[in-house]
């Protein structure tokens, strides 16, 4: 089985040490946390360790530093952040395995927080070393995984420490992520599947995991490019990924109608030069000297609609390049979609990452059922049923913490 906080009994919790794998690995602006995001996810479970008198150690890697440590990737900017939004005391200690960090989880008070330095200044951290992980684990007396974003990884923080602690449980944002998740295993009808973003390889496994769920997928992004040059369509300079064009065709065969496919783009003879003409043309019209950045006006219109009166939808990958205004349209307008379908009644889910990213740009977090905190465990999950760091949580009861 795989426990969560509220299968611990409450009366053996007070005072003992939580040690808790987050995922603050959140964008900096110099020294500046830029987003927050998900230093709120974390919240919730924070907030019901202190409620219940627990001690929380938290655990959590910012970047890719290569094992070794690196202020840019530092993590102390975020204990100021979360001691804001906690209202709390929030102690910051460097390193995260050391004496140091063991004698400030045993001396931290009721009521306060202990983050600790980013776990991927040690190389043993990403190579799930036993070493490191039984170091982790003596900085708590029970441990929790909420860093639901990491749990696709095998590491130390995430798999290894939860052979020298226990008991393990899920937290509340991993819970959550879990059960928005698993809803999609078998949907509410219509299910109606949205593609975007660069590469179908990337989303192969998904993609054929839900060949057989989908009513409907809908493909926007350079991905919608690869299967357009499959069917024989001139694509100019877009972007296509040409080793995929079989496995598009395949996809296609498989799929028959369910695929629905642009109808119109928005292109560009420069992406980078924001004085660039950029205009709408049909798909079999797209300019030699021209690349796809968008999905057109009628494309979106007939994705929108698409999304009328389903009952589940799912959505990883932006319909264009929507980090420059000019090429955002498409995305936004599945985003406010996807909010009208909620409103309508549909469950929503969107699969982090880039989406998540758009979602939040288009102010419409809080107008969809789910927006997952991690794009790849996200895919993962749904592809293969399984995640590394959710099989290192199962045991067969729930011990009290010793």
């Amino acid at each position: 089985m795989i426990r969560t906080l509220r299968d611990l009994p409450a009366d053996a919790l007070a005072g003992r040490r939580a040690l808790v794998r987050v995922d603050f690995n959140v964008p900096l602006a110099g020294s500046e946390v830029a987003d927050a995001t998900r230093i709120e996810a974390s919240l919730p479970t924070l907030r019901w360790l202190l409620e219940h008198e627990c001690r929380p150690v938290l655990l959590s890697h910012l970047g890719r530093p290569g094992g070794e440590p690196n202020p840019v990737f530092s993590l102390e900017p975020v204990a100021s952040v979360l001691s804001e939004l906690l209202q709390a005391e929030v102690r910051f200690v460097d390193p995260c395995d050391g004496e140091e960090a063991r004698l400030a989880s045993h001396e931290l008070p009721m009521g306060s927080v202990l983050l600790l330095q980013n776990t991927r200044f040690l190389a043993g951290e990403t190579a799930n070393d036993p070493g490191l992980a039984e170091r982790f684990g003596a900085l708590g007396d029970f441990y929790v995984s909420d860093a639901f974003g990491t749990l696709h990884r095998a590491h130390a923080s995430t798999a290894g420490v939860t052979k020298f602690i226990e008991p393990c449980v899920m937290g509340l944002l991993v819970e959550r992520e879990l059960e928005a998740l698993s809803t999609l295993k078998d949907p509410p009808r219509p299910f109606v599947v949205g593609f975007g973003g660069a590469k179908i390889s990337d989303k192969i496994d998904l993609m054929n995991a839900f060949l057989g769920a989908a009513d409907c997928m809908l493909v926007g992004g350079a991905m919608a490019n690869t299967f357009l040059r499959a069917q024989g369509f001139s694509t100019g300079r877009s972007l296509v990924e040409e080793e995929a064009l079989d496995l598009a065709s395949s996809i296609l065969d498989r799929a028959g109608d369910r695929v629905r496919l642009p109808i119109d783009l928005v292109v560009t003879t420069d992406i980078g030069d924001p004085a660039s003409r950029v205009w709408t043309v049909g798909v079999d019209a797209i300019p030699d000297d021209a690349a796809a950045v968008d999905i057109g006006p009628e494309t979106q219109a007939r994705y929108a609609e698409e999304m009328e009166g389903c009952g589940a939808f799912f959505w990883n990958g932006p319909m264009g390049l929507f980090e420059d205004e000019r090429f955002a349209q498409g995305t936004f307008a599945l985003a406010r979609a996807a909010a009208k379908a909620t409103d309508r009644g549909t469950f929503t889910v969107i699969g982090g990452g880039d989406s998540a990213a758009a979602v939040r740009a288009a102010g419409l977090m809080d107008a969809v059922s789910h927006v997952s905190t991690g794009g790849g465990a996200a895919l993962e999950f749904l592809s293969s049923g399984q995640l590394p760091g959710i099989e290192a949580l199962r045991s067969e009861s729930p011990e009290p913490p010793k």
